[in-house]
């Protein structure tokens, strides 16, 4: 009975352990993100200054209303909420962190604590997988299985972006949607993303039995072109099985309003005309792309997006000064809400370090 009680004992002072470098890392994750915020914002100012011609694009952002900002900080809230649904049901279908008493809004904590400790990168969740993983990791789910569906979350998110890239393009093409109408910026695009679709899901099917083939020698490659694989196969799953609505509706709710605070960010800055949502959709896809690219102060997306729009038609410093504005917001409500959620986390595993202390004293 003594050796059982001690190895409990020593159960909870190893679970002790780990959440106490949980809470630190995701402490570290969050303080990076809000120097990569006050760092964008710098650079933004200053590029805003030094570029001639931009004067007005810097003026515009000057005499953004408070009540827009807080406007669109309630949508991108309700963007980020739409991932955390998805992050949830996709992450955790078996509320395996409700478990061992950790209460029901474990999970969506978690997720925004990966939202505001990871870079979001539009038309994807690359950026914070790593962050995601580790903390699903540490609080006791498997790695392979994490691994898995963190490529699962990653290709449903990256589905729907393609598949918004079709339905814009193609509508733009032929008229549905007002703007521009060039075969090489809508139907093009629209091509080349269904292509990729048709591809992804093609390549799934003989990707198993290359992972079958290198297994031996490259146990670990396989490991990965499998798990590759097995989320292709999950992702087309949900997109056609109504079980999966919530997810699928998650994943929607996440891009629609993370579109709609970019064409909102228009408005702010009085622009004129205000371009559509199909070309602004267009333009934070494609242009977003360029997020990928590992330049300071997320300058890649800012670039891409902006440089789309000019392609687009939409006027310079209404391009940038909308992007900025933008950016700025996409970064600041993911901090505020892990921080939060990091908040409620400390307390939470502050209270479950407590009982472990307890316990470990009583029983020596």
């Amino acid at each position: 009975m003594a050796a059982e009680t001690g190895g409990r004992t020593e159960a909870k002072v190893e679970r002790l352990r780990r959440t106490r470098r949980l809470l630190r890392e995701a402490r570290s994750h969050l303080t990076k993100r809000a120097l990569k915020l006050i760092g964008f914002v710098l650079f933004a100012y200053l590029l805003l200054q030094v570029i001639p011609g931009l004067e007005k694009a810097l003026k515009d952002l000057q005499n953004v209303e408070l009540t827009w900002v807080l406007a669109a900080m309630a949508v991108e809230t309700l963007s980020t909420c739409g991932y955390v649904v998805s992050w949830r049901k996709i992450l955790d279908p078996d509320d395996l962190l409700r478990q061992s008493d950790r209460g029901k809004h474990l999970g969506a904590r978690v997720a925004w604590a990966q939202l505001g400790g990871g870079l979001i990168i539009p038309g994807g969740t690359l950026g914070s997988i790593g962050v995601g993983s580790w903390m699903l990791h540490r609080l006791g789910i498997p790695m392979d299985r994490v691994g898995e569906r963190q490529f699962t979350l990653m290709f449903l998110n990256s589905g729907v972006d393609g598949l918004a890239i079709v339905f814009f393009g193609t509508g733009l093409a032929i008229g549905l949607f007002s703007g521009e109408s060039n075969l090489a910026l809508t139907l093009l695009p629209a091509g080349v993303a269904a292509t990729g679709l048709v591809l992804a899901l093609v390549a799934a099917r003989w990707t198993k039995q290359l992972a079958n083939r290198i297994e031996p020698s490259r146990p670990k490659i396989a490991t990965g072109v499998r798990a590759l694989a097995l989320a292709v196969n999950n992702t087309k799953s949900m997109l056609r099985h109504r079980g999966s609505t919530k997810i699928v509706l998650g994943a929607i709710a996440y891009l629609g309003f993370d579109i709609a605070v970019l064409q909102g960010a228009f408005i702010a800055i009085d622009a004129h005309p205000v371009p559509g949502f199909a070309v602004v959709s267009m333009s934070y896809l494609v242009g977003g792309l360029a997020g990928s690219i590992p330049l300071p102060a997320n300058l890649g997306a800012v670039t891409g997006m902006a440089g789309m729009l000019i392609v687009y038609g939409v006027g310079r410093n209404d391009a940038i000064a909308a992007v900025v504005l933008y950016q700025a917001i996409g970064f600041l409500v993911p901090l505020l809400g892990g921080a939060i959620a990091y908040l409620f986390l400390r307390r939470q595993f502050e209270a479950i370090e407590d009982d472990t202390v307890g316990a470990t004293a009583s029983v020596s």
